[in-house]
């Protein structure tokens, strides 16, 4: 499939932040309050800001984070066919790869999907040898 025009990237990639806003509200019962995402080459991005539950919330002041990173990691297992779905509509290309984190203070998560490669796209590159 070919690259996107950019006003055609710039929708899919609302399409995306809203689509995943939208999963996260309709099977988890909260939505993140902010959503950005971005395409750098054949890696999509995006990144949710605020979405913790009372629940959750409760159980990160009372120290039991780790509790919230199973279930959140349960979630993103559970929910990973429709998140990678989500991408390939909006993008028209596969999802080879599809990771998820999430971090408590502050409230941020990634959502990172790894497309199937489509030429050689690349703006800038730096590799180093240690």
């Amino acid at each position: 499939m070919n690259a996107q025009a950019p006003a055609q990237g710039k929708h899919a990639l609302a399409a995306i932040s809203e689509g995943i806003v939208t999963l996260h509200r309709e099977y988890y019962g909260k939505g993140p309050t902010k959503a950005k995402t971005f395409l750098v080459n054949d890696t999509v991005l995006c990144m949710l800001k605020g979405g913790f539950t009372v629940v959750e919330k409760t159980l990160i002041d009372d120290g039991r984070e780790q509790a919230v990173h199973d279930i959140r990691h349960s979630f993103q297992l559970a929910m990973e066919e429709r998140f990678t779905n989500l991408v390939q509509d909006a993008l028209g290309r596969k999802v080879i790869a599809y990771m998820s984190q999430v971090h408590n203070d502050p409230d941020i998560s990634a959502e990172l999907f790894v497309l199937e490669p489509e030429g050689d796209q690349v703006v800038a590159e730096l590799e180093i040898s240690a």
